[in-house]
């Protein structure tokens, strides 16, 4: 079986401290073969290289298209109708327009994402080689293996012989791990960097959605909140797009003809997406019916305030540095009306798993979210209502996973229990825990956790840390969103904020809670 890049990375790690500490002429030689035993960087640097020039090649295309577009828009449209689900020709090509925007970044990020692989892989296996040149001198240099006689003693000239030897295999075994250092790295930064921009072939999810045209599936993966970056606040994640799609099939003649109407009298764009939204976490037509009479023209910042928890700002990923604590000082605070998301309603209780479920389950199920903020008529705007129902659910969940009495605490069985029975069922993935209690373990698990997030699954993570005293604290949170080198996480004290993968693999995490708290030590990923 081909090892991976975190296999092969961590492997000549230990030899090469394995090699650099050997005693003996024969625990050196085993040492530099354990070495030339494990694979070489793989990949094919020219194909990779061609197909990252063929796809920046389409950028040229994709921009033509965009100046097409906007050629149509700045002639004016009439306040006419397109799609089955009555989409303003206006909203339709300004949202054709978006998706052109996004149709060549993606061919530039994914061309450009290739040709960096490419050349990195050259290099490694450049750097590869030269290590491997080295160990076979140093093994060349040592002649034959030891008898059992011969390993009881080593004399002045055969010690400075081995010494010499090993020498040489150190700097051999060095360059193979930063070989596989740089394979790995580029190997993660491809892969996240490609999933997300695969996910952004949005409307393309729809594709086959019985009855939605073209248009119709471009407005609905358009469609955003009003607050913060349209980009980072798309109402449907690229796994509501799948699900709705297959959701929308599923429906009998009958169910498809309800929703078909309530899609198109929906008074906004936001509003359609929300309605789909809700038969992606797998509400029947019935309840999109109730949960369409709720929310039927309403505004956007209405329809935003009560059915999205988090809102992702602009200038959220900008660095102000760090508070005396350690935590970041760029933080979202996330409320509805005065009343924060948070644990507890103040952070008062250690409920912060079923907190971050709670926030979790609401972020994928808009029902579920109006049920928390609006009450049992969809209407309310009271923030200690809000109050009252959140920390009553809360309760629930802390009580569903058997957490600890006076609101304190859950184990990682507990969590995992309420994240299948309260998330799982919206995402149509069931979540597994991952114990993540070394940098290498934690990097590992990077691709997976940026995949998730890309399609719209929250990835909920264990941090801790200890005292001077040995006492342990730990905290549970969210791993909600990604760009770039950088993880946007929820925090149940009722923030947002971001923070790169090297402190989410080193120890930095504090900038996400505080400095008592530094490592990931858990993940719950979502198994497709």
């Amino acid at each position: 079986m081909t090892e991976s890049t975190a296999d092969r990375r961590k492997r000549l790690g230990d030899l090469q401290h394995d090699i650099s500490t050997a005693g003996s002429k024969n625990d050196l030689l085993d040492a530099i073969g354990d070495a030339l035993g494990v694979s070489a960087p793989v990949g094919d640097p020219v194909t990779l290289e061609n197909l990252g020039k063929a796809y920046r090649g389409q950028v040229d295309d994709a921009g033509r298209l965009r100046e097409r577009v906007d050629k149509v828009a700045r002639k004016g449209l009439p306040e006419v109708w397109a799609g089955d689900t009555s989409v303003l020709a206006s909203d339709a090509v300004a949202a054709a327009g978006r998706e052109a925007t996004h149709l060549s970044d993606a061919f530039d990020g994914g061309g450009k994402a290739l040709v960096k692989l490419a050349d990195s892989i050259r290099d490694a296996q450049k750097q590869d080689g030269d290590g491997r040149a080295k160990l076979r001198e140093a093994r060349s240099m040592l002649g034959g293996r030891d008898g059992f006689f011969d390993d009881w003693h080593e004399d002045d000239e055969e010690e400075a012989a081995r010494l010499k030897a090993r020498s040489v295999a150190t700097a051999g075994a060095d360059l193979l791990h930063k070989a596989a250092v740089a394979a790995d790295d580029a190997a993660r930064t491809a892969a996240r960097d490609l999933n997300k921009w695969a996910s952004q072939a949005r409307a393309g999810k729809l594709e086959g959605a019985d009855g939605l045209t073209a248009v119709d599936r471009l407005a609905l993966a358009d469609a955003s909140n009003v607050d913060g970056d349209p980009a980072m606040n798309e109402i449907l994640t690229a796994n509501d797009l799948e699900r709705s799609r297959r959701a929308m099939d599923r429906l009998s003649a009958a169910d498809r003809a309800r929703m078909d109407d309530l899609m198109a009298n929906a008074s906004s764009p936001q509003e359609k997406a929300y309605l789909m939204k809700a038969l992606a976490a797998g509400h029947g037509v019935d309840d999109v019916e109730k949960f369409g009479g709720k929310i039927h023209g309403k505004d956007p910042a209405w329809l935003e305030d009560h059915l999205a928890p988090i809102t992702t700002q602009s200038d959220s990923m900008v660095n102000e540095g760090l508070n005396d604590d350690g935590s970041n000082r760029n933080k979202d605070v996330q409320t509805f009306g005065s009343q924060g998301w948070t644990q507890g309603g103040d952070g008062s209780e250690s409920t912060c798993v079923a907190s971050s479920t709670v926030t979790a389950r609401a972020m994928v199920d808009p029902v579920y979210a109006l049920r928390l903020t609006g009450g049992p008529s969809g209407q309310e705007d009271d923030p200690d209502a809000f109050r009252r129902r959140l920390v009553d659910e809360q309760h629930r969940v802390h009580l569903e996973g058997d957490g600890g009495d006076d609101w304190t605490g859950m184990d990682l069985e507990g969590k995992t229990e309420v994240l299948n029975k309260e998330v799982s069922p919206e995402t149509g993935s069931k979540y597994e825990v991952h114990e993540v209690r070394d940098a290498d373990a934690r990097r590992a698990a990077l691709p997976d956790i940026e995949k998730a997030v890309a399609e719209g699954k929250p990835v909920p993570i264990g941090v801790e840390g200890y005292d001077d005293k040995g006492e342990r604290s730990g905290h549970a949170m969210m791993i909600i969103g990604q760009e770039g080198d950088k993880l946007e996480i929820y925090n149940p004290w009722g923030t947002t904020t971001w923070v790169s993968e090297d402190d989410f693999v080193n120890g930095g995490m504090a900038k996400a809670s505080d400095n008592s708290m530094p490592d990931a030590y858990a993940v719950h990923l979502p198994q497709d």
